[in-house]
């Protein structure tokens, strides 16, 4: 009962019968969570050595996705001074 405490507090209503768009809610709300992909990952046993280096890689794709995000929503800027000045 405890392992499965986390799926309690994941609620979906379903308008009209609707299951479809329902399902899809909860899909949406258990993989922004992250539950999704444990659960995948936790069905079959993973040695030490591939943990660490799915983890280290995780690290890494967040590090180089927030910088890469830093660096789009600073070239998007409108109203940024000309890095430039002299040309």
């Amino acid at each position: 009962m405890a392992r499965h405490l986390r799926f309690v507090a994941r609620t979906v209503m379903v308008p009209d019968g609707n299951i479809d768009a329902a399902y899809k809610t909860l899909n949406r709300v258990l993989t922004q969570d992250g539950i999704i992909d444990t659960v995948k990952r936790k069905r079959y046993y993973e040695k030490p050595c591939r943990e660490r280096q799915r983890r280290n890689f995780e690290q890494c794709r967040h590090i180089y996705n927030s910088e890469m995000a830093r660096k789009i929503a600073f070239i998007s800027r409108t109203n940024r001074e000309d890095p430039w000045l002299g040309h």
